[in-house]
């Protein structure tokens, strides 16, 4: 807030002194050493470059409107044309009062860009339960969700079921295998592990028993009915991603699934746009699609030369359809497998006619747990994984969710289940959980006293907060706007746990320095309202994560 306020007060000045200049590429930044003051400008630099001066020529015309701003206490000029800018404690004051009258809505934006956006993500396979690559797609791909509503967007979750492909009959086999005693080999794509023949055991009670097999129709007693066990077990494994979602606080508005695309018509009038587009040809008996015309490397095969529709072709349809749905912008999620998906995509979104930057790609990298020091060994063909459900039982969704955005999505993540677990400061998570606690401790020991919690009435209720850790605390809370800004237009949710880290030290620090209640009560009055806007940030920042800010730990 003081920091926009300076950059745009900077900017105007500009446009009065030199109109043909943009000024929009000067930035005020927080200054990285405290002497230096609080903010610090690279307007000189910037139109040194447009006007052809020396910096800090430029910088000693513009001293003086930054020496009259009212927010600026102090400014100066160092080295060949650094401004830097001291704050009048008055301003930071100011904040204080703004951010307790905001509220919750401090660092939402009331105005935002007003886009209509779909976030497409998780969309595992319905043939098991989700991985951890998976629990991490889903904590990233929410995060965005709140940042961008948090910017003003309006935004849509989407699941995309894989529900009309293979994998789904590769479960059916497996499951018929179980069913039938495991006499025979082991179907060659089969899935393994203990979730696959508890499927069994509950399909029998659901549909019956599989009876002796029957050839190659498979199992013929009535829970062998193919259909209707891959219907069964469909409802069974969506609706079992989708409760084990819930428990991780992650919400969709939708689960599309891609049999409505073949049902309805949509993959064939898919096929029909991109040969009225030109981009589709003939080779081999089979269709091809023109996607090198878009940049890709490859041009790829949409109609097999046995007719059938490839799984891209499908996703071209469900692109199509989301097209057609209005959206401004759409994200897909993508798990660490599916980088060459990417430039096929998007070729193919602007062979359908939309613009080059109508769909948007981000990869979630891979995910390495740790207990002990070593790494949890895993393997998808023996069907030993870990679980998000048993993520979330052994550490919890809090830390879970935390832990899992605390990197850069397309970083390699390496999990350390036991410090997500511990109850100690050196855990990330309950560091910050701690720090809004602690301050939900001391108003409850602020009432027990029977002080006033709410600033002293008139004059200058926050006069009193001059203590260095106060003023910190002060600009940190500043900064909260930034970071839900940045971290959404950069698609970066890992910038929220960290600037929580920042503020929760911050306040940790002061904690132990400054006595909160019992210096007075104009003091105290005041104290206690700077760490009930600390405590609102640190609930707004975990809120932006999906995390809980607990009242007493």
């Amino acid at each position: 807030m003081l920091r926009q306020r300076l950059e745009t007060s900077i900017r105007e000045t500009i446009r009065r002194r030199w109109p043909e200049v943009d000024p929009n590429e000067v930035r005020i930044e927080q200054a990285r050493e405290k002497e230096h003051g609080d903010f610090a400008a690279n307007a000189a630099f910037v139109l040194a470059k447009r006007l052809g001066r020396p910096p800090r020529s430029i910088a000693e015309e513009l001293l003086p409107a930054l020496e009259a701003d009212p927010l600026v206490e102090k400014a100066s000029i160092a080295g060949p044309g650094f401004l830097n800018l001291k704050l009048r404690l008055e301003a930071y004051h100011d904040l204080l009062a703004h951010i307790l009258e905001a509220g919750d809505s401090f660092g939402r934006s009331a105005l935002g860009s007003g886009c209509f956006r779909q976030i497409e993500f998780v969309s595992a396979n319905p043939t098991g339960p989700l991985n951890i690559v998976s629990a991490r797609a889903a904590a990233v791909g929410d995060a965005l969700a709140r940042l961008f509503e948090a910017a003003g967007d309006r935004v849509e979750r989407e699941f995309y079921v894989n529900d009309h492909g293979s994998q789904v009959d590769h479960l059916v086999e497996s499951v018929l295998w179980h069913k039938g005693g495991g006499v025979g080999p082991f179907p060659e794509e089969g899935y393994r592990g203990a979730y696959v023949e508890e499927l069994a055991r509950e399909s029998e009670s659901a549909l019956g028993p599989a009876g002796p097999p029957s050839g190659a129709g498979g199992a013929a007693g009535p829970g062998g009915d193919r259909a209707r066990l891959r219907a069964w077990l469909l409802e069974r494994m969506i609706g079992s991603q989708e409760a084990g979602l819930q428990a991780f606080a992650v919400r969709f508005d939708r689960w599309f699934r891609e049999s409505e695309l073949h049902d309805g018509g949509e993959v064939e009038r898919a096929l029909e746009d991109l040969v009225r587009a030109g981009d589709v040809y003939e080779k081999d008996s089979a269709r091809w699609f023109r996607s090198t015309k878009y940049g890709d490397d490859e041009d790829r095969v949409v109609v097999r030369s046995n007719g059938q529709p490839t799984y891209f072709l499908a996703d071209v349809a469900y692109h199509r359809n989301k097209a057609a749905r209005g959206y401004d912008h759409v994200i897909d999620i993508l798990g660490p497998d599916h980088h060459g998906h990417v430039a096929r995509m998007q070729a193919a979104v602007r062979s359908l006619g939309r613009p080059k930057d109508g769909l948007e790609v981000l990869i979630v990298q891979q995910v390495n747990l740790l207990r002990g020091g070593e790494t949890v060994k895993m393997s998808k063909r023996a069907g030993e994984f870990v679980t998000l459900g048993d993520l979330v039982e052994e550490v919890g969704a809090d830390a879970a969710r935390f832990f899992f955005v605390m990197l850069r999505p397309n970083s390699h993540l390496n999990f350390d289940l036991d410090l997500a677990k511990k109850k100690s400061l050196d855990n990330p998570v309950y560091y910050v959980q701690y720090a809004h606690a602690r301050i939900s401790s001391v108003f409850a020991h602020a009432r027990a006293a029977g002080i006033d919690e709410e600033p002293a009435a008139g004059g200058s209720p926050f006069a009193s907060l001059t203590h260095e850790g106060e003023i910190e605390l002060l600009r940190l809370l500043d900064a909260f706007p930034d970071a839900v800004a940045g971290a959404a237009a950069t698609r970066e949710p890992h910038r929220i746990p960290a600037y929580l880290r920042e503020l929760a030290s911050a306040f940790h620090t002061y904690y132990h320095q400054a006595k909160i209640v019992g210096e007075g009560e104009e003091v105290t009055r005041a104290r206690l309202a700077l760490a009930g806007a600390v405590r609102t940030v640190l609930r707004s920042g975990l809120g932006l994560l999906g995390v809980t800010a607990p009242e007493s730990m």
